[in-house]
């Protein structure tokens, strides 16, 4: 009352609603509740998944969304107002009024010129109040994490190096395959700037593709493809202007061609080129396309001669379909976010993860013809022919599927089935698709199979050379999960970071940190674990797993926390992330440790300690509770692999 308001209807699937949310930040920016503007968010799913609160405030978050928004989970709101199509922006005036409504995206002067002749016209009659409203932010209320939001992952051919697209945090990370940062690169801010990794900035960076030193990075909101040369430690554009494209052709040379949202990228070869990898595919979601850039002059397939630097369409006729045709350009895709190459015979084509159609769809690199492989239906302006159901072709079905990945060993492409929080498997040549991980519930529990594990709308996903290891980026878990397929073994990539923990490197200040751990109670017991191992450099993942006594339910306000000491031998403390909140006992706790790289002592004592605050249901007594677990080392010098696992599991038993 006594605001013009804009009710923005968005689904956060939707790229053309994601294109909107810039006007609406420059518009809150421009005109503060003060000022009498309010804009709401009203979310109207598409996906089953997206009615779901906590997936909607992970988008919330995604997308620095900093207005209010309401889970018009029924479509109540969409209906009452007669909308029809994402995104709608509603102008209502100050007694709640009706005014204006612009349907799509690209109207930004008219969004502006109708709120300022609003605000003009209610103001001069004094129907405009100037109160605070009071918003306060959700993402205010959340603890620092190593990774926001990870959209992609991908490995190097050695296998040793991983590059990890930190959504959230706007920076690309490359690491050792154990998880030890190697370079930084952007972030934590979003911008756009060239430069050294210092002063470089992305803007919610997607796919990323790697050979030798060189990555191409899919610079979604800044509409841009980044190179990153390691070597000179230099970050520059190679594609786009900065602001997001509206040409379905292209053609121009990289840095001159506007692109939209691009989503992922994966390296090619021409037909005529005489260098591996010499043209970089571009899974172009803003524009529903297949883009391709010439690293090198060479020819495409049915093309004519294109010069180094060229940046074109390749496949999509730029309209929002599923629609497979012989002839590329006559194709549609909807929002594709995910590309991968099978170069091989007799594939030799392009897998595309085609979210908006829930469909895998191919295209041919001899002729570019484009060819469904499974999920969706057969009416190509069908984009709701979504579900969850293992099988052939058409007859299985995915929702909102984000990355695809070839695993060139067993000759099968795994999907990252984001909205039903799975990876599948698809063999191409049989068409059959099916689950080989997660149980479709949006949570984080490493199970001890592949199939009680969980996930939470996983966006990407690759597989290393040797097709032993697989790397999913599970997005709204803020991790990098790591899934062996020879073992059937799933677990955490710990990123191993000393600045994550804002832990210094010398020991005075170290001890300073120790002192500040809580004290357990007298109580608490000191369960005594098997001698163990390990390699100076190796990791440790303790998984901690506390049951409760019957009827009685963990205290929430208070600190409850895990924390590990090392008595006599704090050398091993360096670096580490040595606490954590305990904020639900129901699923079991991940503690990465990595052993320093010099160890000063052959054997060493660690302990794994947790402090609970419990109340029994039935009284209002809080118990504090604690529970010790002793873990002696024995330090080898050879190798001992680079993971172990240690569970610890204590059942408190009474009040």
């Amino acid at each position: 009352c006594g605001k013009v308001v804009v009710l923005d209807f968005f689904t956060y699937c939707c790229i053309n609603c994601l294109h909107l949310l810039p006007d609406l930040h420059t518009l809150e920016r421009q005109y503060s509740d003060k000022d009498g503007l309010i804009i709401v968010g009203v979310h109207s799913a598409k996906f089953p998944n997206e009615k779901v609160l906590d997936n909607i405030k992970s988008a919330v978050l995604r997308y620095n969304i900093v207005h209010p928004v309401v889970n018009d989970a029924d479509a109540t709101l969409w209906h009452e107002l007669e909308v029809s199509c994402w995104p709608t922006l509603v102008i209502l005036g100050p007694r709640g009024n009706m005014l204006f409504s612009l349907v799509g995206e690209g109207h930004r002067e008219k969004l502006f010129l109708f709120t300022s002749i609003t605000l003009k016209f209610y103001k001069e009659r004094g129907q405009i109040k100037d109160n605070n409203i009071g918003i306060k932010l959700y993402r205010d209320t959340l603890p620092p994490s190593p990774l926001l939001f990870p959209g992609k992952v991908t490995v190097d051919n050695s296998g040793e190096r991983l590059v990890i697209a930190d959504t959230g945090h706007h920076r690309i990370l490359v690491t050792q395959k154990n998880g030890q940062i190697l370079h930084t690169i952007g972030g934590p801010s979003s911008g756009r700037r060239d430069g050294r990794f210092s002063e470089a900035a992305f803007n919610s960076p997607q796919g990323i593709a790697i050979k030798n030193n060189i990555i191409y990075v899919a610079d979604t909101e800044n509409h841009l493809i980044r190179k990153i040369d390691l070597e000179l430690e230099m970050v520059t554009t190679v594609a786009g202007i900065g602001i997001q494209g509206v040409d379905k052709e292209g053609g121009a040379k990289g840095e001159e061609q506007p692109i939209s949202s691009p989503w992922d990228v994966v390296f090619g070869n021409s037909i005529s080129g005489t260098q591996e990898g010499d043209v970089l595919w571009i899974a172009m979601a803003g524009t529903h396309q297949v883009w391709a850039l010439m690293l090198e002059g060479g020819k495409l397939p049915k093309g004519s001669d294109l010069k180094k630097g060229v940046c074109l369409r390749f496949a999509g006729s730029g309209n929002e379909e599923n629609r497979n045709n012989a002839y590329p350009h006559k194709a549609g895709f909807a929002q594709p976010s995910g590309i991968s190459l099978a170069s091989e015979e007799p594939w030799n084509c392009l897998f595309v993860a085609d979210s908006e159609s829930s469909t895998v769809r191919t295209i041919s690199l001899k002729d570019g013809a484009v060819k469904h492989l499974v999920g969706g239906e057969r009416d190509p302006l069908n984009l709701f022919a979504f579900g969850d159901v293992d099988g052939a072709g058409i007859n299985a079905k995915l929702q909102h599927p984000l990355g695809v990945t070839w695993d060139k060993k067993r000759k099968l492409l795994y999907v990252a089935d984001s909205y039903n929080h799975k990876i599948k498997v698809v063999d191409p040549k049989m068409k059959n698709c099916a689950t080989l991980a997660g149980t479709g519930e949006a949570s984080d529990v490493i199970g001890s199979s592949f199939a009680q594990s969980t996930f939470n709308e996983p966006g990407g996903l690759c597989v290393e050379e040797n097709g032993r290891l697989m790397y999913v980026a599970d997005t709204n878990n803020h991790q990098i999960k790591v899934l062996d397929l020879e073992t059937k073994i799933l677990s955490m990539l710990p990123i191993l970071n000393p600045e994550a923990c804002d832990v210094p490197d010398n020991l005075p200040v170290q001890k300073d940190k120790i002192t500040n751990l809580p004290k357990l109670p007298k109580s608490a017991p000191v369960l005594q674990l098997p001698s163990l191992t390990v390699a100076p450099g190796q990791t440790i993942r303790f998984l901690l797993k506390l049951t409760l006594p019957p009827d009685s339910k963990l205290n929430e306000e208070a600190p409850n926390s895990w924390f590990i000491t090392a008595e006599d031998n704090t050398w091993l403390l360096q670096g580490q992330c040595l606490s954590g909140e305990i904020k639900d006992v129901s699923c079991q706790i991940i503690i990465p440790f990595q052993l320093p790289r010099s160890c000063l002592s052959a054997e060493a004592i660690l302990a794994v300690k947790a402090c609970l605050y419990y109340c029994s249901k039935g009284s209002n007594a809080c118990m504090m509770k604690g529970v010790s677990f002793s873990q002696p080392l024995q330090i080898a010098s050879t190798n001992q692999g680079s993971l172990t696992q240690v569970e610890l599991i204590h059942a408190f038993l009474t009040n």
